[in-house]
């Protein structure tokens, strides 16, 4: 399957911005991390939103080469707070 997706991305490289290797498409896309933002309420709750970093110019412009985009940012989710860690209480909303 990475092989697959690996020779993939090299032909659509090839036509699209020569220059680039798999690669070092990756390592750009590794840049943009996942993190989690824990907001409390001040009825003992913690809304979490997890987010994605912005990427950076040069992977913008290799997104827009490529014709790819981020999907939405997920929802945020209410866990109560003493069960946060321990339970995994979550709930969407």
């Amino acid at each position: 399957m990475a092989y697959a997706l690996h020779v993939t991305l090299q032909k659509r490289l090839h036509s699209l911005a020569p220059g680039l290797t798999p690669r070092s498409v990756l390592e750009k896309f590794g840049t943009v991390q996942m993190i989690d933002v824990h907001l409390p309420t001040t009825d003992d709750r913690t809304v979490i939103m997890s987010r994605y970093t912005q990427p950076e110019p040069d992977l913008q412009i290799l997104l827009k080469q490529l014709r790819l985009s981020f999907p939405g940012q997920p929802p945020p989710r209410m866990a109560l707070k003493g069960n946060l860690a321990r339970q995994g209480v979550v709930k969407t909303f």
